[in-house]
């Protein structure tokens, strides 16, 4: 299907009605059961990747290789409902392989554009960092602005868009470092690391009694959510009331990353809207109408630690974002009730 034929049913109606709070937490205690029959364990991987759709935001996950990353999104995707685009990015992946290009049809005799797999509402970026930063800025305006352009036109992205990639750690072969513009899209970075022992016995267990392929199986998870029903829930989030202290509390702990030692860049503004639309979505997760500071803190590393460029001399003594990100947690006063 062209570009050029799609109408104007391929969009969501982004005029919704939020959900009320008492819906809130119920809808999302149904996606973590759906996720759960495809994706075991790491319930924390899990919680801040629905934090970012709570959010409406996009999730950048990192890890080694084999660790379930496709399989949480994908199982997430079919929780929903949505329609989900893959691509596996690799060296010599180009940008129009993303958003899409221009074919000149002969029978018509014009060029027609014909969208990319970038038209879905769930978008896996799998291995972001094996493509170098030019086919990875391909997805800036995508993740911006929800559009694409392709031979000067612009064509809206499907509502609501997710982009969720995975990368590998930058240490290993074959990666590219991503664009620090390209980093301060994403709404959170998550890690994620090996299974405990506990979950790593049940994947085998399940693996080898049939009840679930070796593969990317999403099979047993079901739909708990329409597309309108999960704006209307992002909705609910956004119209969640912050008190002026908690935002000021935000705003602190993003300034202070800027002032650190041993930080040369710290967050930039998109930094303490992370901070606040990361709490309003752990404060419905939790069930409250209200956000409080150990919110803000409780998303704080997810939110700011692919924000901060630390100095050449802190990266040499080992340190990383996240030890920076805990020792501000200290100094930064947290508002009093």
């Amino acid at each position: 299907m062209t570009i050029e034929n799609a109408t104007a049913a391929d969009q969501v109606e982004a005029d919704v009605t939020p959900l009320p709070l008492s819906e809130l937490g119920a809808r999302t205690i149904a996606l973590r059961e759906q996720v759960a029959r495809a994706f075991i364990g790491q319930a924390e991987v899990f919680d801040q990747v629905l934090l970012a759709l709570l959010a409406a935001g996009h999730v950048l996950i990192e890890g080694v290789p084999g660790l379930g990353k496709t399989l949480l999104v994908r199982a997430l995707a079919a929780s929903v409902g949505c329609t989900f685009g893959r691509i596996q990015f690799t060296p010599d992946l180009m940008p129009t392989d993303v958003t899409g290009h221009a074919v000149y049809d002969p029978k018509a005799e014009r060029f027609q554009i014909r969208r990319g797999p970038v038209f879905a509402n769930m978008l896996l970026a799998d291995e972001i960092n094996r493509a170098p930063a030019k086919t990875q800025a391909a997805l800036l305006e995508s993740m911006q602005e929800g559009q694409v352009t392709i031979e000067g036109r612009r064509f809206p992205l499907p509502a609501p868009f997710m982009v969720v990639a995975t990368q590998n750690p930058i240490e290993q072969e074959g990666t590219y470092p991503l664009p620090e513009a390209q980093l301060d899209r994403f709404l959170i970075k998550v890690i994620i690391g090996y299974p405990s022992l506990d979950d790593e016995k049940r994947m085998v267990e399940e693996v080898l009694s049939g009840r679930i392929a070796a593969g990317l199986d999403v099979s047993r998870v079901e739909p708990v959510l329409s597309l309108q029903e999960l704006q209307a829930l992002q909705q609910g989030v956004a119209t969640l009331h912050v008190d002026p202290a908690v935002i000021d509390y935000a705003v602190r702990i993003t300034r202070a990353s800027r002032e650190w030692p041993g930080v040369v860049a710290g967050a930039g503004p998109r930094g303490a809207l992370a901070l606040v639309r990361l709490a309003r979505a752990q404060a419905v997760m939790d069930g409250r109408d209200f956000v409080t500071p150990d919110d803000v803190r409780s998303v704080t590393l997810p939110a700011l630690r692919h924000r901060l460029t630390l100095a050449p001399e802190a990266l040499i003594e080992r340190q990383r974002p996240d030890d920076v990100l805990r020792a501000l947690l200290h100094k930064v006063a947290a508002p009093r009730q």
